[in-house]
C-alpha cells in the first residue's frame, strides 16, 4: 500500500472507543482515510492512513512515538441484519438489566441470593409469556377454535391452509394441534438459534490473566465477564421449558385419556425440572477461567439430561396426537388455559417476593450519614424491581397483540360471554380483554409524564435564564437556558420509569380484582370500549414491529439507529436472561485488554484510553481487569460519560462511588461534560459555571467545558454541540496533553 499507514505499537497511543450508534472510524480518527490493523469486520482497531507519506504538523502519527487509534465495536449491536430479530426480545433485555440493578449490601448475602433466585424464575416465566401467547395464537385460536367444524376456518373465506386443516381434521382436534404446535416450535428453534448463534460469537472470549485483585469492587472480578458456562445452561432451561409448554397445550385437551394424562405429566415434569434448575444457584454461577475452579459434573449432567429429555418428550406427544387421541374435553376454548392463570400467579407472587427483599436490601445498603447530591441513587435503590415489572409489561404488550392480531385475522374477537352458536367469534379470555384494557390507561399515563417533563423543563430554563444573562447576554440567555433544561431532563428518567410501570402495576392490579371477583365484564360499556381500543393498539404494536423489522433488515443507517437500544441494554452480560440480545462487552473487554498490552508492552509506552459515552463506561469496566503493571502505563479520558448520571445511579452496586474511585486510583483520569450534553456530566463532583469563583473546582478528576461558546459582541451565538463532537474542543486537548505529556514533557499528573 502507497502512503503511511502507522502499524507500530510503541510510544504513546491514543486509542479512542465510541459510544452507541456505531460511530465510524473516520469520525472517531477525525480523518478520511482509517484502515484496520486488528480485529475483524464486527470489530475493529482502525488508524488514520496518509495517502501522501509521512505528514508533517504536531497531530500526525509519528511511528514508534504517537499514534491515534480507534475501536469500533458498534458492528456487535448494529452490524448484522440478525438485529432485527430482536426487537422481540426488549423484555428480555430488561429482565438481565434488572439483576445488575438490584442492591448489594454485604450484610444481606443470603436475602440477595433468594431475590436472584427469584429473578431468574421471573425471567423464566417470561419466555413462557412470550412463547405461551404463540402457543395460545396457533394452538388455541387456530388449532382449537378456528379450525373447528363449522367455524371461522372452514368458511370459503378462511385462508388456504386453515381450510384445508379444518376440512380434513375438522373433527379430529389432536391432530390440528399437532400441526399448529408447529408454528410456537419454529419460534422455540429461533430463539434457540439466534441464542446459540450469538453465544458462540460473543460470549466464549477469555479475559486476559492478571487483572481484578481488588476481589471487594464487583468490576474487578473477572469472572464478570465470562458467561460462556452459565448462559448455555440457562439457556437449555428456558428452551425445554419451552418446548414442554408447548407439548401441555397438545395434550392437556386429552388428558382424561391414559396417553394425555401421560404425556401432559411428562410435560409438565419437564417444565419443573427446568424451574428447578434455574432457581439453583450453581446453574448462574460465573467462574473465573483463570482461578481453577471446575463447574460440578452433576450440574452438567443435569443440564444435558434435561436437553435430551425436553425433545423426545415433546416428540412422543407430536406423533402420538397426529395418531389421534379422541375428541378431547370439549369447550369454545382450549382446555387447560388455565395453566397460564398458574403463570400468571406464580409472576404475580414472585414480584411481590422481589418487592419486599429489594426494598429490605435498598434500606440495608442505604449510606448512613449526609450524603453528597451527585450520588443520587434511582428509585431509592428499587431501580430493579420497577425494570423488572416494564419487561413483565412490555412482554405482555407483545403477547396481546400476537393475539389480537391473529383473532383479528382470521375471525371477529370476542369474549367468553359471546353467545353461542360460534361462527366467526374467535374466543380471548376475559383476562385478555382486561389487560387490553389497559393499554389506554397507559397510553393517558405517558401523557400525563410528558406533561410533567415540559413544565419541568420551563421551570428550569426560567431558573436558568437570568444567571445565564451575564455570561451570553440577554439575546441568548433564553436559548442557552432552554437547551441546558432539556438536556437535565434525563436526570428525571427514574420518575419517568417509576410513574409509568407503577401505574400499568396498580392499574393491573385493579383489573385483576375485578376480573377474579367478577365484578365486570370487559364486553360493554367503558370497560368494553377501553378493552377495544387496547386490543387496536396492540395490534398496531405488532404491526409496527413487524414493519420496523422488515426495515431494519435492509436498512444499514437504521440498524445503527435500533442498535442505540442495545448498546445500552446488552452492555451487561445475560445473567437471569440468556435468550436476550447477547452481552458485547463480554467479547470488547477481552480484546481491549489484550491490545492495551500489546500497546504498552514497555515502561516507555503509554496507552490513553479515550472514551465517549458509552465508550467511557466501556474504558472504565476495562480498567479494573488490566494487570497492575499494565495500569500504571495507562490513562483515562472520558468525554459525555453517563458513568455517574446513569450507571451509578441505576447500577450502584456496580458503578457507584466505590467502583469509580478503584478506577479513579488506578489510572490518572480527566472526565470532559457539558449542561448542555443530554447523556454525559460529571462523574464525581458536579461544577456550578454560574457560581462565584473559577470553574476549576470540585473534583480534579472532572472538567466542565463550555456549551455552546459564548459568542462575542454582537456575534450570533455559535451552534451548541450536546453529546457529540467532544474530540473536536479545546479542552480535549489540553486534557490528553496533560495525560500523555506531549507538549509537556512530563507523564500525567497524579490525580
Amino acid at each position: 500500500m502507497d502512503g503511511l499507514l502507522d502499524e507500530t505499537c510503541g510510544g504513546v497511543t491514543e486509542l479512542r472507543v465510541h459510544g452507541v450508534s456505531g460511530t465510524p472510524p473516520e469520525t472517531m480518527l477525525n480523518h478520511p482515510h482509517p484502515r484496520r490493523v486488528a480485529g475483524d469486520g464486527a470489530t475493529g482497531f482502525y488508524r488514520r492512513w496518509w495517502p501522501d507519506g509521512r505528514p508533517g504538523g504536531d497531530d500526525a502519527d509519528v511511528p514508534g512515538a504517537r499514534h491515534r487509534e480507534a475501536y469500533a465495536w458498534g458492528g456487535l449491536t448494529s452490524g448484522g441484519r440478525a438485529i432485527a430479530l430482536w426487537l422481540p426480545l426488549l423484555p428480555f433485555s430488561l429482565a438481565n438489566l434488572s439483576y445488575f440493578m438490584l442492591p448489594r449490601p454485604p450484610r444481606g448475602t443470603r436475602l440477595r441470593h433468594a431475590t436472584e433466585a427469584a429473578q431468574r424464575l421471573f425471567a423464566l416465566l417470561l419466555t413462557g409469556t412470550l412463547v405461551g401467547a404463540f402457543i395460545r395464537a396457533a394452538v388455541d385460536l387456530v388449532g382449537w377454535q378456528c379450525t373447528a367444524a363449522g367455524r371461522a376456518c372452514t368458511r370459503e373465506t378462511a385462508p388456504f391452509w386453515a381450510h384445508w386443516l379444518g376440512d380434513v381434521w375438522g373433527s379430529e382436534p389432536s391432530k390440528r394441534l399437532a400441526v399448529t404446535a408447529l408454528a410456537p416450535l419454529l419460534v422455540v428453534v429461533l430463539l434457540w438459534w439466534l441464542g446459540r448463534r450469538t453465544w458462540r460469537r460473543d460470549e466464549q472470549a477469555v479475559v486476559p490473566p492478571g487483572g481484578g485483585h481488588r476481589t471487594d469492587v464487583l468490576l474487578a472480578r473477572p469472572r464478570l465477564w465470562h458467561g460462556g458456562a452459565p448462559v448455555w445452561r440457562l439457556r437449555v432451561a428456558h428452551v425445554a421449558f419451552s418446548l414442554a409448554a408447548v407439548g401441555v397445550a397438545v395434550s392437556a385437551p386429552f388428558a382424561g385419556t391414559p396417553q394425555g394424562r401421560a404425556l401432559t405429566v411428562a410435560n409438565a415434569g419437564v417444565q419443573l425440572a427446568a424451574a428447578v434448575l434455574v432457581v439453583l444457584p450453581q446453574t448462574a454461577r460465573r467462574l473465573d477461567r483463570h482461578s481453577g475452579a471446575r463447574t460440578p459434573a452433576w450440574l452438567t449432567g443435569s443440564c444435558l439430561a434435561l436437553r435430551a429429555a425436553a425433545p423426545l418428550v415433546f416428540a412422543a406427544t407430536i406423533v402420538l396426537a397426529l395418531a389421534g387421541m379422541g375428541p378431547g374435553t370439549p369447550g369454545a376454548q382450549l382446555p387447560g388455559v388455565g395453566i397460564g392463570t398458574l403463570q400468571f400467579a406464580l409472576m404475580a407472587g414472585i414480584g411481590l417476593f422481589v418487592l419486599v427483599t429489594t426494598c429490605v436490601l435498598a434500606g440495608m445498603d442505604r449510606p448512613r450519614g449526609r450524603r453528597d447530591p451527585i450520588e443520587r441513587r434511582a428509585l431509592g435503590g428499587l431501580a430493579g424491581w420497577f425494570t423488572l415489572m416494564a419487561a413483565a409489561g412490555a412482554a405482555n404488550v407483545l403477547a396481546l397483540g400476537v393475539l389480537f392480531w391473529t383473532a383479528t385475522l382470521l375471525g371477529v374477537p370476542a369474549t367468553s360471554a359471546a353467545p353461542g352458536p360460534l361462527g366467526r367469534e374467535i374466543v380471548l379470555d376475559d383476562a385478555v380483554w382486561w389487560t387490553a384494557a389497559l393499554v389506554p390507561l397507559l397510553l393517558l399515563g405517558a401523557l400525563v409524564v410528558v406533561a410533567v417533563l415540559h413544565l419541568i423543563r420551563k421551570a428550569e430554563a426560567a431558573r436558568l435564564a437570568p444567571r445565564l444573562t451575564h455570561y451570553y447576554g440577554q439575546r441568548h440567555s433564553g436559548t442557552v437556558a432552554a437547551t441546558w433544561a432539556l438536556a437535565a431532563l434525563t436526570d428525571r428518567v427514574g420518575l419517568v420509569l417509576g410513574m409509568i410501570t407503577g401505574l400499568g402495576v396498580a392499574g393491573f392490579t385493579v383489573v385483576t380484582v375485578i376480573h377474579r371477583l367478577r365484578l365486570l365484564t370487559p364486553d360493554g360499556g367503558p370497560a368494553g370500549l377501553a378493552a377495544s381500543i387496547g386490543g387496536w393498539a396492540v395490534i398496531a404494536v405488532v404491526a409496527g414491529l413487524l414493519l420496523l423489522g422488515r426495515r431494519t433488515y435492509t436498512d444499514s443507517r437504521l440498524r445503527r439507529t435500533v442498535g442505540i437500544l442495545w448498546d445500552v441494554c446488552t452492555f451487561w452480560p445475560r445473567a437471569v436472561h440468556p435468550l436476550a440480545p447477547p452481552c458485547y462487552t463480554e467479547r470488547v473487554i477481552p480484546e481491549l485488554a489484550a491490545r492495551v498490552g500489546r500497546l504498552a508492552r514497555t515502561e516507555r509506552d503509554q496507552v490513553i484510553l479515550s472514551g465517549h459515552s458509552q465508550g467511557s463506561v466501556i474504558a472504565a469496566a476495562l480498567v479494573p481487569q488490566l494487570r497492575p503493571e499494565l495500569r500504571r502505563r495507562v490513562g483515562l479520558l472520558t468525554h459525555g460519560s453517563p458513568l455517574r448520571r446513569l450507571y451509578a445511579a441505576f447500577f450502584p452496586a456496580y458503578f457507584g462511588t466505590p467502583g469509580l474511585a478503584a478506577v479513579r486510583d488506578s489510572v490518572a483520569w480527566y472526565n470532559l461534560y457539558r449542561l448542555s450534553d443530554p447523556i454525559g456530566g460529571p462523574v464525581f463532583r458536579r461544577v456550578d459555571p454560574l457560581g462565584p469563583g473559577p470553574v476549576a473546582g470540585g473534583d480534579p478528576v472532572d472538567r466542565f467545558c463550555w456549551d455552546p461558546l459564548r459568542p462575542g459582541p454582537g456575534q450570533p451565538l455559535p451552534e451548541a454541540r450536546r453529546h457529540s463532537g467532544y474530540w473536536l474542543d479545546a479542552p480535549y486537548d489540553e486534557a490528553l496533553d496533560r495525560l500523555t505529556g506531549v507538549k509537556r514533557g512530563a507523564r500525567a499528573p497524579s490525580i
